[in-house]
């Protein structure tokens, strides 16, 4: 299958062209730059370096969420426009799942958590061990994350991702030697694994089929809905 992959998740905007066996291109960057200006040149820099075309396609994948609401909206969006301009199908691949591939470390016996920082002290969380999910994706305060993966076994504990990042010192003071932390190069969603857990486990779906996964209602939700009630009173 060929593949063409899209990450704009995280602080890190990623673009992969790809196949079950080979990576023929893959960009990353994290920059002064909005993922929305940054994106469509990766993707036609991705396409150009692999030697391939939107129409060699066989599907697009995007990384939808969770994690940052505007960029979860530029990549599906991207990504829907490009398949409804192709007519190619997309698959829709977990951030925390792609994360966790990400540390190249799936297989271990290691408690792998990967989480996004969510603001306000919340991360955005989910536990693999061995290829399996231990824990369903969820919102929730630092300090109580740490404490259900405690739950899920003894450490050590593989965090990554962007709240790993955010809350590294924490995270050391409350799981002290438990901690672990991969290298930098493992730490971040790279767009190639979201494309083999893509073509792993994938569903190709239409691009009206195609959405943003949230664990909680964005911003503007919640300031229409506050601004109703109180319209109400």
């Amino acid at each position: 299958m060929n593949l063409l992959v899209v990450d704009t998740s995280g602080p890190v905007c990623g673009v992969a062209v790809m196949d079950g066996e080979h990576v023929w291109s893959e960009y990353t960057a994290q920059n002064r730059n909005t993922h929305s200006a940054s994106l469509m040149p990766m993707v036609e820099r991705s396409l150009e370096s692999a030697g391939k075309t939107l129409r060699e396609m066989d599907a697009l994948a995007a990384v939808t969420g969770p994690g940052s609401f505007t960029g979860v909206r530029i990549g599906v969006a991207t990504v829907k426009g490009l398949a409804h301009g192709s007519g190619k199908p997309c698959i829709a691949v977990n951030a925390l799942e792609a994360l966790a591939e990400s540390t190249g470390r799936m297989d271990s016996d290691m408690l792998i958590c990967p989480i996004q920082d969510a603001r306000a002290g919340q991360v955005y969380g989910a536990c693999f061990r061995n290829g399996c999910r231990l824990m369903a994706d969820a919102p929730m305060k630092l300090e109580d994350y740490l404490d259900a993966i405690r739950k899920l076994g003894p450490g050590p504990y593989l965090l990554t991702g962007d709240g790993m990042a955010a809350h590294r010192a924490r995270i050391q003071e409350i799981l002290k030697e438990e901690a672990a932390f991969p290298a930098p190069a493992f730490s971040f969603l790279r767009p190639s694994a979201a494309g083999m857990l893509a073509i792993r486990k994938g569903t190709p779906v239409s691009y009206l089929e195609l959405k943003e996964t949230y664990l909680r209602p964005p911003n503007a939700e919640k300031n229409r809905k506050l601004l109703e009630a109180m319209r109400h009173e």
